[in-house]
């Protein structure tokens, strides 16, 4: 190869200067920031990393194994199904099976055994409650302190309200703003959740507790659903559709309070409208804003909204024990199923809560169980598994609120919606395996991916406290102690340290009002 001759005409000079840009003046590694990407894992080495890798590999083999008996059972069926069928001595039934053999591995989607059982059996459930509507609305925690909340969002434009997940504050504090008058012509009270179902069971309770039809005055929205109408007054979303109406209009004209639920869950939707809605607050005067979550953390929220007043409600709480294992568990899922069986059959009545990372894992879960009460027959009492996950259909959802009959027990397995967005009541045990999906933005593939994670101490503390709400209940945690203290984040890391942000950005950007620089996190 011959040598290129580089002549000095060719040659330029590049000076690099390390001054730091004003516009990102403080937001740089020169201003002590630390740009390294955020760890989800406290212990990458840990014995929970390991039993979270394990569980992939756990979830692969069940799936081959369950791949294999549906392939035996298509390899022994006839296989010659184009041969003209002509028997003039048989029955009529007959003359069709040929052609409902040859459609049986083309179906699309074949109910499992479990599911035929649990949802199409109609189980005599118990009366939720005696109690009137208004009794019930009467007898939530919030309503002692319904005369000082409302003069407390009178008094503030913005509010951080703290209560327990059941205090009422969901169902409630939308209905007290409607009394006090929040509602002008043409305006509306707003309501996020960070889940849709979360969403739309919320609109379908508050629908229900003021005696409308869902849809006129309480209404949802939803991606691909929106049950909404021009006379609604009171309308439940999912934080992403509010951030989509507020990009397009600036100010929410249209609502006269909002309140941001579940703040404590930190997505990405609800941490951009912080930002747009602290600016909304500060613009109009006939606005009111309220933030509520369900962990104790309150002074984070309100330091960011100009310290404002901090409102706390008191929850409904019985004492529960706390129950770790000796030893770290190789499978969780076969661990916890064991747990629920052991439960089940010695433990006084009471309902169960199973916390799983997803719907498959929970489908399996499910079969699994089904299958073992089946083995032990009709003499041990009978045991309702109900699923729980966002795919449900939501004529299923709403079964887990129905109160098991006399004599039997009611196992709810859910993946964390059941932590904080939903409130079940009945439930005395919990089994925590300690680890839910995690959306993670990989560099390596260049999109976000659900990971398999250890939970953190804090959500830890929610799913044990969904024990303590109708009575003193019990909480199974399947991993040391040790782990709990040494390998748990303190707090979730919040979803917009560690996802692709390239779809919000694009989101705010296709709208001229939005710069990002006056995104003030």
């Amino acid at each position: 190869m011959e040598d290129i001759e580089v002549s000095d005409e060719n040659v330029v000079e590049i000076e690099v200067v390390d001054d730091e840009a004003p516009f990102l003046k403080g937001q740089t590694s020169k201003g002590g920031m630390i740009l390294s990407p955020i760890k989800i894992v406290k212990n990458p080495d840990g014995t929970m990393q390991r039993e979270a890798l394990n569980a992939l590999q756990y979830s692969r083999d069940r799936r081959e194994i369950r791949d294999q008996q549906q392939r035996a059972v298509m390899e022994n069926m006839p296989k010659d199904f184009n041969k003209y069928w002509d028997d003039p001595t048989a029955a009529p039934g007959t003359r069709t099976l040929a052609t409902s053999l040859k459609t049986l591995g083309q179906q699309a989607f074949e109910l499992p055994e479990w599911k035929k059982e649990t949802f199409k059996k109609n189980y005599p459930f118990a009366i939720r409650s005696t109690l009137s509507m208004k009794e019930q609305k009467e007898s939530l925690p919030i309503y002692q302190f319904k005369r000082d909340l409302i003069q407390a969002i009178h008094e503030n434009k913005i509010l951080v309200v703290i209560g327990e997940t059941g205090s009422g504050k969901t169902t409630q504090i939308t209905q007290y703003l409607l009394e006090a008058g929040y509602i002008k012509k043409g305006k509306r009270i707003g309501c996020t959740q960070p889940r849709r179902v979360a969403a739309i069971s919320v609109a379908k309770r508050v629908s229900e507790e003021m005696g409308v039809v869902l849809g006129e005055e309480v209404g949802y929205s939803i991606r691909f659903e929106d049950l909404t109408s021009s006379s609604t007054i009171i309308k439940y979303m999912t934080d992403g559709m509010l951030l989509r109406e507020a990009l397009v209009d600036k100010d929410l004209s249209q609502y006269s309070a909002l309140m941001l639920d579940e703040a404590h869950e930190r997505t990405i939707h609800t941490d951009v409208l912080f930002s747009l809605l602290k600016t909304t607050a500060q613009k109009r005067d006939d606005f009111r804003l309220i933030v509520t979550s369900a962990t104790l953390d309150a002074e984070k929220f309100s330091s960011y909204f100009y310290n404002c007043k901090i409102f706390r409600i008191p929850g409904r709480t019985f004492p529960v024990e706390i129950l770790y294992t000796k030893e770290a568990e190789s499978d969780y899922l076969d661990a916890a199923l064991t747990t629920v069986m052991q439960i089940h059959l010695v433990e006084p009545a009471g309902d169960i809560l199973l916390f799983l990372t997803g719907q498959e894992e929970i489908d399996t879960a499910c079969q699994i169980l089904y299958e073992r009460m089946k083995k032990l027959g009709d003499e041990a009492p009978e045991l309702i598994i109900l699923p729980v996950y966002s795919a449900l259909p939501s004529e299923m959802q709403t079964r887990i609120f129905e109160p098991a009959p006399p004599g039997s027990r009611k196992c709810v397995i859910a993946t964390n919606i059941a932590e904080a967005s939903l409130t079940i009541d009945g439930i005395y045990y919990v089994v925590d395996p300690g680890f839910a999906k995690i959306k993670v933005f990989n560099p390596k593939l260049g999109m976000d991916t659900l990971v398999v994670a250890p939970i953190s101490q804090a959500s830890a503390k929610q799913r044990a406290g969904r024990a303590g709400r109708t009575g003193p209940g019990k909480t199974y945690r399947l991993y040391t102690e040790e782990a709990y203290k040494n390998e748990m984040l303190p707090v979730t890391v919040p979803e917009i340290q560690r996802t692709n942000l390239s779809n919000t950005v694009l989101l705010l950007k296709g709208k001229k009002n939005y710069t990002l620089i006056i995104l003030n996190f």
